[in-house]
């Protein structure tokens, strides 16, 4: 294995953290911006009211994005696996 190698597989496993975290990250962040818009608007400033629908929306996210997050680790770690004796040496 050289550097380029490192390199490839290094980016590739920063692309997949990316894309495993992006749905539940978006979610929460486009969830706590239009909360943050009501509050300002109504001026309730209570903290439950935007804590507790972001961990709502976020377990909705997890949920529904699961076999499609599942499914893009997969497909990074799988060659990792099966090739694994190439990787070693």
């Amino acid at each position: 294995m050289n550097l380029d190698d490192i390199i490839v597989l290094s980016r590739d496993a920063m692309l997949v953290t990316l894309l495993t975290s992006a749905p539940m990250l978006l979610s929460g962040m486009l969830v706590g911006l239009v909360i943050s818009v009501f509050q300002s608007v109504t001026q309730i400033q209570e903290i439950t009211l935007s804590f507790v629908p972001k961990i709502v929306v976020v377990m909705v996210a997890f949920v529904v994005f699961l076999p499609w997050m599942v499914s893009v680790l997969l497909n990074f770690v799988e060659p990792l696996f099966g090739g694994f004796d190439k990787l070693v040496r």
